[in-house]
């Protein structure tokens, strides 16, 4: 089967002043739709109702308050403002349904985006993170392999993107050890995602950054513990842009506790190009076993 378009996927149709609409396919599922894929598809609709190609995404945060299935899904569009140098819009998104009053979409249950594109504009330029020392996409073994017990090919996600491990153990193969909280990750989506001048797209930089609990499962370690990680929340900041295709994803888990976890990560180019950050509040979900008690802070 051929790689999906994330583009195509995600691309809303007008349904209204402020009003789109998109059939959520499940070619880009964990065990439902990715919230970051979901994200960009709100983020498309406040660009198209921006109408301005020099706004362009700078901040997004998606609260996500109900899981959102595959179909029909509508989307409000609230530009809060608009000025010289930044638009800010916030985009209310539920399941399709009975025809709504005008504010409704934003308050039922689904999601909600809200995002600020911003214009570039004269400013100091400084390197303050250093890429972290982890092997290249080239010498880093793919995620996707035959082992009867990797999870990755059971969710569709990973069939439109080629992902290789560079930091962090691949759990599913025997003998492996609790390390830090840490992991990452190459990334490259299997149908380029390119902006018109030929860039990456930063609108498909989210479901890159709704990847980070296998920091935590890193930490965790081997044992019957299993566990499912829903986004509550993900924010992004786009900092830079990149003509090239992989994009390292290198998450932190700072702390789980209480059923809920915090992380973070950044978002590298191939070149060695900070291209954005991420943090992420997770619902920690049991499947089966007894939640462990873990302090992998002094881990190297």
């Amino acid at each position: 089967m051929a790689p999906a378009d994330l583009a195509a996927d995600t691309e809303p149709a007008p349904a209204g002043p402020g009003r789109y609409r998109l059939d959520v396919p499940d070619r880009w599922s964990f065990v439902l739709p990715s919230g970051g894929v979901l994200m960009t598809a709100a983020l498309r609709a406040a660009e198209r109702e921006l109408a301005d190609p020099g706004l362009r995404l700078g901040s997004a945060t998606a609260t996500f308050c109900a899981p959102v299935r595959p179909g029909p899904v509508e989307l409000a569009v609230h530009v809060l403002r608009r000025g010289g140098a930044t638009a800010q819009v916030r985009v209310g998104a539920r399941p399709a349904g009975p025809p709504a009053a005008a504010d409704d979409a934003a308050d039922a249950a689904g999601y909600e985006v809200v995002a600020t594109f911003t214009r570039d504009r004269a400013g100091p330029d400084l390197v303050g993170a250093r890429m972290p020392d982890v092997p290249g996409p080239d010498a880093s073994p793919p995620v996707v392999d035959d082992h009867p017990r990797n999870p990755h090919p059971k969710a569709r996600f990973f069939a439109q993107v080629d992902c290789r491990m560079a930091r962090g153990a691949r759990v599913w193969l025997p003998g492996w050890d609790a390390g830090p909280a840490r992991q990452a990750r190459w990334f490259r989506y299997l149908v380029p995602q390119r902006d018109a001048a030929g860039r990456l797209d930063r609108l498909a930089l989210p479901p890159l950054a709704d990847t980070l609990p296998g920091a935590l499962t890193q930490a965790l370690g081997p044992g019957a513990y299993r566990f499912y990680a829903p986004s509550a929340d993900l924010t992004l900041h786009v900092v830079d842009d990149t003509e090239r295709e992989w994009i390292l994803v290198s998450a932190f888990a700072r702390r789980a506790r209480a059923g809920w976890a915090i992380a973070e990560a950044e978002l590298w180019d191939d070149a060695g190009r900070l291209v954005a950050f991420a943090t992420q509040l997770m619902y920690v979900s049991s499947l089966a076993g007894t939640p462990p008690v873990v302090d992998a802070s002094g881990r190297p």
